[in-house]
This record gives structure tokens, sequence and C-alpha cells, in this order.
């Protein structure tokens, strides 16, 4: 066992985290027992980089569980918390991270894990993949393939495609119905919203929320800051998933009209420079900004920085800024993620659902590494349908629900079977 983190002591809080998400997430109990069992991947290396929490840590532990060799590292320098990675340290497995990693900890972490010539990556946004086919090319024969978790990470393995440059199989896990429909939504939706209220203890009924993107993030911090009272505008450049923000009872403007409306703006679009130097100029004394999206790119802060007369910590995960103007422009999570920089992420009943579609994906990955179906120059892969059932499936059955089957001839009505 190896590990890089920042204290070892740490472990019985981060045990008790990672027990208390446990028994609020039936799917990876069912799974934990199943791979304990059936062992698919031993003998196996996986890779990991994801936010490193609690739920991350169960996922780690169940994939462990299934004869796995971890080697784990976060996918963002503000979302490891310090006694989660001692606590699986203490359970014996490899562990490169801590809060507040610099640039060049977060890249050494990262190759610490790639070191070890893993067989299965799990990525959040990107970062492995990218360094493995940059610095460690020489180590892509022993990889099977590998899962991406969000948005952004789909959009760079994508572009590899396209240019040929991708090496291996990568299942596009955000793309499944369980993970993107409920995890994009409702976990990004409620998390963003315990972030933003952990950080400024301020109340948001009767404010004015800017929510730049309605893709299915975007949708659940719209919805969850009309939920709690607030007068909701949407940004967007898709003129589809505006007229959809628009029939859903927001108004839609531009950035540079509504900078000078909202109170609080949150970005959730995966793009860079969505709210730029321009648009700090035209924003109310005490405005509060912050993002949602993967990289700490939407919010210009670096432009902030430098139009500012001053700067302070206003507050725990609150950065004030001073404009010549004399307006105070207050960024959260330093324009990280703001519920996992500021708060514990999604809750544990989401990512139940997201990294069971992980924990299948992998598998699938596995068991089907000779008749993988990669079409000529095609290394992304949907998720099978069968597994993004099986997850309904059990889910349902958690939550107690039955539902109806098609009879013979409603099947045969339908399908022609």
């Amino acid at each position: 066992m190896d590990c890089e983190i920042r204290n070892k002591e740490l472990w019985p809080d981060g045990r008790m985290k990672i027990d208390w998400v446990r028994q609020h997430m039936p799917l990876l109990n069912g799974l934990e027992e199943e791979f304990g069992r059936t062992q698919p991947f031993k003998g196996l290396k996986i890779a990991l980089s994801v936010h490193l929490e609690a739920k991350t840590a169960y996922l780690c532990e169940v994939l462990s569980a299934g004869g796995a060799e971890m080697y784990v590292t976060g996918s963002n320098p503000l979302s490891t918390q310090d006694d989660v990675a001692a606590a699986l340290v203490k359970e014996g497995l490899n562990v490169f991270a801590w809060y507040g990693a610099t640039p060049d900890d977060y890249k050494r972490h990262i190759r610490k894990v790639l070191e070890a010539g893993p067989n299965i990556i799990i990525d959040d946004g990107g970062d492995l993949v990218s360094l493995m086919h940059s610095e460690f090319r020489s180590l892509v024969p022993n990889v099977i393939g590998g899962c991406e978790e969000t948005t952004t990470g789909i959009l760079r393995l994508q572009s590899m495609n396209r240019a040929g440059t991708l090496l291996f199989p990568m299942m596009l896990v955000n793309n499944a119905g369980c993970k993107h429909l409920f995890d994009n939504r409702y976990g990004t939706g409620q998390s963003v919203w315990t972030g933003i209220n952990r950080a400024t203890n301020l109340i948001v009924a009767g404010k004015t929320v800017v929510v730049a993107g309605y893709g299915w993030c975007g949708k659940g911090v719209a919805m969850r800051a009309k939920g709690l009272g607030a007068k909701v505008i949407v940004t967007e450049v898709d003129p589809i998933k505006a007229m959809e923000a628009v029939m859903d009872g927001f108004r839609v403007m531009k950035m540079s009209q509504a900078a000078g409306e909202g109170d609080v703006f949150v970005t959730v679009t995966g793009c860079k420079g969505v709210i730029t130097g321009p648009d700090f100029l035209k924003m109310k004394d005490g405005a509060i900004c912050c993002n949602a999206g993967h990289f700490d790119v939407e919010v210009d802060v670096a432009a902030l920085a430098e139009m500012s007369s001053e700067s302070w910590q206003a507050r725990k995960d609150i950065t004030g800024y001073r404009l010549d103007n004399g307006h105070a422009i207050y960024i959260l999570a330093e324009g990280r993620l703001v519920n996992l920089a500021a708060g514990d992420g999604h809750p544990a009943e989401i990512m139940d659902m997201s990294f069971a579609i992980q924990a299948l994906s992998a598998k699938y990955l596995v068991e089907n590494r000779d008749s993988l179906s990669v079409s000529s120059g095609n290394m992304v892969l949907d998720v099978p349908e069968s597994i993004d059932m099986e997850v309904a499936r059990r889910e349902l059955a958690s939550w107690g629900c039955e539902i109806d089957t098609l009879t013979d001839e409603q099947r045969i009505y339908l399908y022609g079977e």
C-alpha cells in the first residue's frame, strides 16, 4: 500500500462519514455483496480520479471488495476531504490526494495513480485519460478501457475520438439515463444550493438568481432556486434550451443584461469565460458569483482580481473583491465547484445510482474485453441499456415501488414482436 495524504490519524472521522453514506446507498450495498462473491476485478488495477469524499470512498471500497487493487486520487483540488482519504488508506487502498492541492500537487497525484499501470480507468473530467495519453502512452496496452463520470470529460473524450487520438474504449457514464437525469438535475440542483447556503448563510427567497446554462444541471439549479423563492433568470447560447427555460417560467436574456439584475450568479455551462470583466462592472454592490461546472474557468476570477483595488477573505469559502466603482463582488470557493468545494457534493441516494452505473460499466468492460462493440475509429461507448434498466429496477425496488410490464399483446402492438 502506497499513499500521499495529509494525515493518516484523521481516519476515524472519515470512517464515520463513509459509514453514514453507506446506510443510504442500497445499490452499492448490493453490488458490494455480489462483487465480494464473484470477484469480477480480481488481479486488476483500477485508477480512479473522482471528487474524493465519502460517497466516492464507498465506491472505491465496493470495487476493492470485487478484487480490484485501487489507486485513488481526487478530481478537484478543493473537493478532497482529508479524513476520508485517511479512512481509505486505513483500509489498505492506495490514495494520493489532499485538500488544497497546488497545481503541481494535483498533477503529481494523478501521475502516482497512473504509474501503477491501471487496467481500468474511472475518470471525472478527463484528466486521467489526458495524462495517460500524453505521459504514460507506454502503459496504454495495459488498459482494458474506462468510464467517464461527467459532461466536461465526455466533451474531451469526444474531441479526442473525432481526432482519432483516443487509444482505448471509454464508456460515457454521464449519458446513461440513471446518471444525468438524476445526478445532474436533482443532485446538482440540491447540492449547489446546499453549498451556497452553507458558505453564505444568506436567504435565497426574494433574490434574483442568474443561472448560466440550461442543460440538465442548469435545470436543476434553476428549479431549486425557484423552490427557495428566488426570481430566476437564465442565460443560454442554445436557442432550443432557451425556449425551454422560457416555457418553464424563467426570464431569458444575455449575460450582459442579466449582470445588472442578479443578486446571485451560478454558472453551469462547462464552457469558459461565461462571466467576464465587463459583466462584473455591471453587477450590484454585494453580488455573489459561483460556479457549478467542472473546471474553474467559467467565472473569470483572474480578471476580477486584476480589475479590483483590493481583495479579502470575507468568510470561509468567500473572497471579496472591491472594484474601482466601490462595489464589492463576492466569489465562492475560488470559482471552483461550489457544491463540493463549499459542501459535501450530491446527496448519497443520488450518487448511489451514478456509482452503480460506474461499477457495472467497469464490470462490463472486464467481461467484454475481447468483444467490445467498438466500431472502426470509434472509442466512445454508450452504457448498455441493460445496465441502465437494471439500475433503475434496483432503485425502484429499494423504494418499495412496483411498476407494470407489457403483456405479450402490448409488446406485439408496439414492437411487432
